[in-house]
């Protein structure tokens, strides 16, 4: 068929299934009126496709070709094991559905097409994938199994893949059953067929220490070893500050200053330093200057941008630079000299940003401090009289009495302009030798992280707004106005406990209301503190955080609603996040005077895939962490098997209720073993309903759970209920 007669062909279909006689058609129905023979039926597919793509026609749920209302959307498919998947399209809150048999052959993360379906009015948009853009996976992690015929086989430990993955058995590279091996997909497989693959790499025996951290390091491609390129360039970089260095900077070593981190903390890329004098506070707040050690475009920029991120995983800390970089010279260690941009605030008694300072500074740290031993020293201040480890202190004592009273005066202002504060508890789960699972201690939030906290928001906030109204190019930390339809749903439910908020017109930094009307935090952190000592806290602090959008990186500033604020970013962590290195970056071009049009070009080009790469790295490495808290949380309550402990629940659904218990730890009590009823899930008030009795489960409602099983492969632990 030449382009001509193709071109006729795709006016003639367009045409068929837009006259009100023939609409809609199927594929044969439209075959037989373009007389196209069975050998031509093919051609015939790839027009529909290429009119499908093109926006010309769409789909029903039926399968009938119907003039396209133009909706032809590219995102991200998500696969579900069942064989039906999701795709996740940027700037659209609601995924579509797509089901099992319009899958098109996409495969997990997979970067897809889809033509929206007609759906019936109320539910969920469907949608067909009608074209592969990108396949968005190409290993996959799992467990190697040998069959007694001539075949071996995968089991993805990612369950959301709904297939194992065949193997040939001359391309198992030698791997035994109970291996833990990371597959290469070598055909993504179809209807019929299952996905193949081979063995490129065997991580070790699934019971071998390490190995079951190793496998979820893998399966989410966190990259580990440093290139030998980057570590060659790292190694070459003196570990002191030169005299050279410290040309041009505003020597601040007399300042006196401190670090305050977590014991065990090896990066300190944050220093802080406050004197009052009576009518007003001056805050220092020094980040190391990791930029004068990471040129741009370096071997070390291109990993760190490749990263983005350093990972926290329950085991181990895969850095964003090389050890010589985050705990050498980049570390803001005790007693010597650093490197720093140092942000110099002076702050009224009220709270009030009376006037700021950004420089480059040569600095050095008086005291590293730890969060427990300035807790210890504000709550008992003869501390430093009569304990031999605390004496040493005993001069800093009145500048972290003065950083106390200053961080909760930022804490009350922020509280007034309706910051949100959601304080759920974390953890930290303490591993022996062999990475088992000993203990899982919750982290405590206490006046010392408070100070540090409160600091670098101010830091945060001072430096976005600067760089704002400087109109120059940047990386912004942006939070946005949660979605209308889940705020009504959570006004809604509220109302049965007597509580409301009010709906009102945003204002946004131009002085213009937005068209559509908006929840402000304030209202949010309003009910907080109404729920406060009830016991309905619970539920609805977890309802009221799930209606909230996640926080990302952006170059346009559209402000922090969680923060309440216009303006923020991320500039106090250079060491651990690229975002807080690129901006470092710019801050010293101003400074310096350097940001001529051909650099403001230049940013203007790279900064958007910079923050899109950030905000994809960064949930990377939630989703990363989040992992291996859950397996090794599983691998704990295997001890505890049978136990009874008391907890709240956290979630509910149709299928069972989530209980959290005190250690962080949470599991399901399926909807069959609710004990004395059947049960039945109320989805508008979020509670599980006993049938004849009405007994209701809510959210937040404490109950007494025994530990069932735990499934260290789905990273799953059943509870039962206890009659309460």
């Amino acid at each position: 068929m030449d382009i001509k007669d193709k071109k006729e062909r795709k006016k003639m279909i367009c045409d068929l299934v837009r006259d009100p006689i023939y609409v809609p058609m199927k594929e044969k129905e439209l075959a037989a009126f373009l007389q196209v023979a069975k050998e031509d039926r093919e051609e015939l597919r790839t027009i529909l496709g290429e009119l499908l793509v093109e926006g010309e026609l769409m789909l029903t749920a039926k399968g009938k070709y119907v003039k396209s209302n133009g909706n032809v959307l590219t995102g991200t498919f998500i696969s579900n094991a069942k064989g039906f998947g999701f795709v996740e399209i940027e700037g659209r809150d609601a995924d579509l559905y797509i089901p099992e048999d319009k899958v098109g052959g996409a495969y997990h993360k997979d970067t897809v097409e889809v033509a929206l379906l007609s759906s019936a009015s109320g539910k969920r948009q469907e949608a067909q994938v009608i074209r592969i853009i990108a396949r968005g996976i190409t290993q996959v992690v799992g467990t190697y199994e040998r069959s007694r015929e001539n075949y071996s086989f995968v089991i993805p430990d990612n369950t959301k893949l709904p297939q194992d993955i065949f193997v040939p058995r001359e391309r198992s590279k030698g791997a035994v059953s109970g291996h833990k091996v990371v597959v290469e997909i070598t055909d993504y497989g179809s209807d019929q067929n299952a996905p193949e693959g081979k063995v490129v790499e065997i991580l070790g025996h699934v019971n071998d220490p390490g190995v079951d951290i190793m496998s979820i390091v893998r399966s989410y491609e966190l990259p580990v070893e440093f290139p030998e390129k980057v570590m060659n360039q790292a190694g070459r970089i003196y570990q002191t500050v030169s005299e050279a260095d410290m040309a041009g900077r505003r020597d601040l070593r007399h300042v006196v200053m401190v670090t305050i981190d977590g014991e065990d903390a090896k990066d300190l890329d944050d220093a802080v330093s406050v004197t009052f004098d009576g009518e007003k506070y001056c805050l220092g707040v020094h980040i190391a200057d990791v930029t004068n050690y990471v040129q741009e475009n370096s071997a070390l920029d291109r990993e760190a941008l490749k990263r983005g991120t350093s990972v926290y995983l329950v085991d181990r800390v895969i850095p964003m630079l090389p050890h010589a970089l985050s705990n050498g010279i980049c570390s803001l260690n005790e007693g010597v000299d650093r490197l720093a941009l140092s942000c110099l605030m002076t702050i009224g008694k009220n709270g009030e940003m009376i006037d700021y300072d950004i420089c480059e500074s040569v600095i050095r740290v008086n005291k590293r401090m730890s969060y427990t031993a300035v807790k210890k020293m504000l709550e008992d201040e003869t501390l430093v009289e009569k304990e031999p480890d605390f004496m040493q202190y005993e001069n800093l004592l009145p500048m972290f009495r003065e950083m106390r009273d200053l961080a909760a005066i930022l804490r009350q202002q922020r509280r007034k302009r309706g910051s949100i504060d959601f304080d759920f508890p974390e953890c930290k789960i303490l591993l022996d030798k062999k990475g088992h699972p000993v203990d899982i201690m919750p982290y405590e939030r206490n006046v010392a992280t408070d100070i540090i906290e409160d600091f670098m928001l101010a830091a945060n906030e001072t430096i976005a707004q600067h760089f704002y109204w400087m109109e120059l190019p940047f990386v912004y930390r942006v939070h946005d106005v949660p979605d209308g339809e889940r705020i009504q749903k959570l006004m809604a439910f509220i109302n049965n406990f007597g509580y409301y908020m009010k709906f009102g017109h945003s204002v946004g930094k131009t002085g213009r209301k937005a068209v559509n009307e908006e929840i402000h935090p304030k209202e949010i952190q309003k009910l907080l503190a109404k729920i406060a000592g009830t016991p309905e806290e619970p539920m609805i602090s977890r309802l009221a955080l799930r209606s909230m959008k996640q926080a990302k990186y952006s170059v346009e500033c559209t402000g922090h609603f969680g923060l309440a604020c216009g303006y923020y970013c991320h500039f106090t962590s250079p060491i651990r996040r690229y975002p807080d290195l690129q901006i470092h970056r710019i801050i010293k071009e101003q400074l310096r005077g350097r940001l001529g049009e051909e650099r403001i070009s230049h940013y203007k080009s790279i900064l958007p895939e910079v923050a899109k790469h950030s905000s994809d790295t960064e949930r990377r490495a939630d989703e990363a962490e989040r992992e291996t808290d859950k397996l090794k949380k599983v691998e704990y309550m295997e001890g505890h098997l049978g136990e009874t402990f008391q907890g709240v629940i956290s979630g509910i659904t149709s299928w069972g209720i989530y209980v959290e218990l005190p250690n962080t730890v949470e599991g399901l009590v399926h909807v069959s073993k609710l004990p004395g009823d059947y049960f039945y899930y109320n989805e508008a008030a979020y509670e599980m309903v006993g049938e004849a009795t009405g007994k209701s489960y809510k959210l937040g409602m404490p109950v007494k759970i025994t530990v069932d099983g735990c499934d260290r492969f789905s990273k799953t632990i059943d509870f039962g209920m206890l009659e309460v």
